[in-house]
């Protein structure tokens, strides 16, 4: 089962997903696909990893997430817009090349027999990109938002704190 859940930063998309895999399990997991760059994104993962208490099980893992131990859990993905960025530095920077990897990896833990909470960001809404790099991944995180919505058996975008249920 995936549901999808999208949103503006600060939406409020984390919040919500981690609530619904508390509510479905007393032991879910958290998938964490950021690559920490800098201090200052080191101190928010540090605080991410802080609000969720020990009853979570944490990986961390920037691609290959299909390997992680997962089966017959509830598990958040934290979050697609990280996770494709990883995918699109090792093909560099190939859309093509990008969102195929992206659809394999997605398709490869859809065999999975377990929940899984997916979350992305809706980078598309915001200013247009400066850069053609910029406006490549604004256009590869659409299609690939697109590919989970389609596949997901719920999707809902987030808005202000609030969920919008769209699937």
């Amino acid at each position: 089962m995936i549901i999808y859940v999208t949103g503006g930063a600060r939406s409020g998309k984390s919040r919500f997903a981690q609530e619904r895999a508390r509510q479905l399990s007393d032991s879910p997991v958290y998938v964490a696909t950021a690559r920490i760059w800098d201090d200052d994104f080191g101190q928010r993962v540090q605080r991410h990893r802080n609000e969720r208490g020990p009853e979570w099980t944490t990986h961390e893992s920037e691609l290959d997430l299909h390997q992680l131990p997962l089966a017959d859990r509830v598990v958040v993905i934290d979050c697609v817009t990280l996770w494709l960025t990883n995918l699109f530095m090792a093909n560099q920077n190939d859309i093509d090349q990008t969102l195929a990897a992206f659809k394999a990896d997605l398709d490869k833990l859809r065999e999975i027999p377990a929940t899984f909470l997916i979350i992305s960001n809706e980078i598309g809404m915001g200013l247009h990109a400066d850069t053609e790099l910029g406006r490549k991944f604004t256009d590869l995180q659409g299609w690939a938002n697109q590919y989970v919505a389609s596949v997901a058996d719920e999707a809902i975008f987030m808005v202000s704190g609030l969920p919008m249920r769209l699937k």
